[in-house]
């Protein structure tokens, strides 16, 4: 592993600070790296593989679709492409679905469909946009505009013009920023990289009354938080408000780079042939994976096992966080949670690794808990244990 390490630093640009061992290979909830040690994964790369590793299904879905064909562009039709965006408006009760390579990009067309449909009302391309603070929402120009995080907007500046920020959850400071020229609000129903904090019934309501009461856009950005991770197919049918345009990523290909962002008829209708592309977004090979994953989650009852597993992790989480002094906060829901400490984290996940359990943080003080949807019960405890015993050494550390 260290020849490859010493190689990936030579050739990969800097911008990750990798742990130092090199996965090779993947089964159900564990991964394996070069030497053969088996690590129970609760990150699932991030949110991504909610149906783990090597579900054979999904494999010869790929396979299949791979000995078929496996690009076009999107100047023809392809059926996988088709089926998956049927599957996607069905899940989300949206209407039309634009797919894409990756989250960020489904950001983009949101934004973009967004200031058309305010250009189309108004006849002016002089719109705002809405965003909260402590947001994330990718590493694009445009991404990183509505991103409510300062370091990471600052080295890139200027950005993207007419973004304004609010404070998560307070509505009265939402209001304070409307204005006509505001053509949307856009939020994660629960923010992950800022730190786990899913949104109030009262926000989420109130949000979308505001916006209702002055045909402002609700972009529902559900890349980490959708996909089953909170028990509903998306974290906002949890709270039982629906958006305009919705984006999402991550597990909607399990592993495969796709994202997409979808929205309601009325909405969509704003773009005509020439406002937005991809050469490789919706093709047949990550449709068909996407096709797949519908399936699977509907075959394998994933939503039903994340309603029994989740509530589980919570008590669990929730046990530790009364034992240990140093763990000052526990939020979340689903298999989307965070332990808040009073200390950095990056120590409990080093020695958690050594240990064979692979956790990854939201923020400098936050654990990060967002396993594969199929996890168990016994998993969680094994997880646990590890993370008890992990605890214990750092808080010596800063007594």
């Amino acid at each position: 592993m260290k020849k490859y390490i010493e190689e990936a630093e030579k050739v990969l640009m800097h911008t990750y600070n990798r742990y130092q061992i090199v996965l090779e290979k993947g089964d159900g909830v564990y991964l394996y790296d070069l030497n053969g040690k088996k690590y129970l994964d609760f990150a699932a790369g991030i949110a991504v593989f909610a149906l783990g590793y090597g579900n054979p299904e999904y494999k010869e879905a790929l396979k299949a679709q791979i000995d078929k064909l496996i690009h076009t562009s999107n100047l023809f039709y392809n059926v996988p492409a088709i089926e998956a965006a049927r599957k996607l408006a069905d899940a989300s009760g949206m209407d039309r679905v634009f797919f894409t390579s990756s989250g960020t990009e489904a950001i983009e067309g949101a934004i973009k469909l967004a200031r058309k449909y305010y250009y189309k009302k108004h006849g002016t391309a002089d719109s705002k946009i809405l965003a909260m603070n402590h947001s994330f929402h990718g590493r694009s120009i445009g991404a990183l505009s509505v991103t409510g995080t300062k370091k990471y907007r600052e080295p890139f500046e200027p950005l993207m013009g007419g973004v304004l920020f609010a404070d998560f959850n307070s509505l009265k400071d939402v209001e304070a920023h409307l204005d006509n020229k505001i053509c949307a609000v856009i939020m994660e129903p629960i923010q992950g990289e800022g730190g786990l904090y899913p949104a109030t019934k009262e926000f989420m309501y109130g949000i979308r009354k505001l916006c209702d009461e002055r045909d402002i856009l609700l972009i529902f950005d559900e890349i980490q938080c959708g996909m089953g991770r909170t028990g509903e197919m998306f974290a906002y049918q949890k709270y039982q408000v629906k958006p305009d345009i919705m984006t999402c990523a991550k597990a909607l290909g399990c592993g495969v780079p796709v994202g997409a962002f979808a929205a309601v008829e009325r909405v969509a209708a704003a773009f005509e042939p020439g406002d937005h592309g991809t050469t490789y977004g919706g093709n047949p090979l990550v449709t068909a994976a996407v096709s797949k994953v519908f399936d699977l989650f509907h075959k394998e009852q994933i939503l039903a096992r994340v309603n029994e597993t989740g509530p589980y992790l919570y008590k669990k989480l929730e046990e530790l966080a009364a034992k240990e002094e140093k763990i000052i906060a526990h939020r979340g829901m689903g298999l989307m949670q965070g332990l808040e400490f009073s200390y950095p984290v990056n120590g409990i996940i080093q020695s958690a690794m050594e240990k064979g359990v692979i956790l990854i943080s939201a923020g400098p003080n936050v654990l990060r808990f967002v396993p594969p949807l199929i996890i168990e019960k016994a998993h969680i405890d094994e997880m646990t244990a590890v993370l008890e015993q992990c605890i214990a050494e750092q808080s010596l550390l800063y007594t």
